[in-house]
């Protein structure tokens, strides 16, 4: 089989992004194409049981430095396990986050971390997307969304609105970091809107 394609979803808490991820894997389905639909953290047995330490409790539970480390072994579990057999398989994978979100979340809004972010990529990852949506919306109309879903994996969320917004512009600045693959979509308009938006970039992309 030939090699996949690789497509992640980023953007604040309470964004869209899985919306969308769930939805382009539908559309895709529909195509005839074999789908693999993942999320970090998470993705494979062993790192669904690490995601379980990120997301859930106070949000002074880990320093920014343990989080790395954590984020790191999760995402490399789920790429060992995941991603790397799906795309060789020669599957669409689809995943809600990946190693931006650590470059955002640690590495430029918790502490100037970002440096130690990309070397742990770069020795025990070493893989990015083809294409990655950023879902872009106003960080306190997405707060509440986040909030309201009442998950209890709202551990990032507790951080609060200045948080939000700190996220928000490190993604804007990683877009513009790499915009050979980073696509900023506008996520306040309806999901039907947005997922039309996210198709039309896939489609020219597609093996």
């Amino acid at each position: 089989m030939g090699e996949g394609i690789f497509i992640s979803f980023e953007g604040i808490d309470g964004s869209g992004k899985s919306t969308q991820a769930h939805l382009l894997a539908e559309t895709l389905k529909t195509q005839g194409r074999t789908v693999r639909l993942t999320r970090e953290p998470g993705g494979s047995p062993g790192a669904e049981e690490i995601r379980r330490l990120l997301v859930e409790g106070a949000p002074e539970r880990w320093s920014a430095e343990t989080e790395i480390l954590l984020f790191t072994a999760a995402r490399r579990d789920h790429l060992e396990k995941t991603i790397r057999p799906a795309l060789a398989n020669g599957e669409a994978v689809i995943t809600d986050r990946f190693a931006d979100s650590t470059r955002v979340y640690q590495g430029a809004t918790r502490g100037d971390l970002r440096a130690v972010v990309d070397q742990l990529h770069t020795i025990m990852i070493g893989k990015e997307p083809d294409l990655t949506f950023i879902i872009d919306m106003d960080p306190r109309q997405a707060l509440a969304r986040g909030l309201a879903r009442q998950s209890g994996e709202d551990r990032f969320e507790d951080f609060g609105a200045g948080f939000q917004e700190k996220l928000r512009s490190g993604f804007l600045a990683l877009a513009r970091e790499f915009p050979e693959r980073c696509h900023v979509i506008d996520g306040s308009r309806t999901p039907e809107t947005v997922a039309a938006s996210v198709m039309e970039i896939v489609q020219d992309r597609l093996p």
